[in-house]
């Protein structure tokens, strides 16, 4: 199972880092959902790299602590356009994906607000 944690309110220009307790997965991968929205793809790490959707490149950093089994998502410079459900995502396959469904386990979602 995946844990997150540290979401919160924050303003405009602020900054946020959640975790993601996942063990035993070599993909993990951030995903976003805001109301009415589709689960968007936010960044991924694994074993060959690191990627990263183009609205959250330069802003957004995720990165894995494997004697913790954590991986993080540090989000500086955030905007309102931000806000949303927060979820850490797991994959067994040796490769990562920006396809939710290709994603076999999910946590409980963490909410991040950003106001103007």
């Amino acid at each position: 199972q995946l844990v997150e944690s540290g979401g919160g309110s924050v303003q405009a220009g602020g900054s946020l880092r959640l975790s993601c307790t996942a063990s035993g997965y070599n993909c993990v991968g951030w995903f976003r959902q805001a109301p009415g929205n589709e689960r968007e793809w936010v960044a991924y790490i694994y074993s060959h790299g690191i990627n990263y959707a183009d609205s959250v490149k330069g802003r957004f950093t995720i990165s894995r602590d494997n004697a913790k089994n954590t991986v993080y998502l540090q989000m500086n410079s955030l905007k309102p356009e931000d806000t949303a459900m927060y979820y850490c995502a797991a994959r067994r396959s040796f490769w990562c994906s920006v396809r939710p469904a290709d994603f076999d386990t999910w946590g409980q979602g963490t909410q991040v607000t950003v106001s103007s």
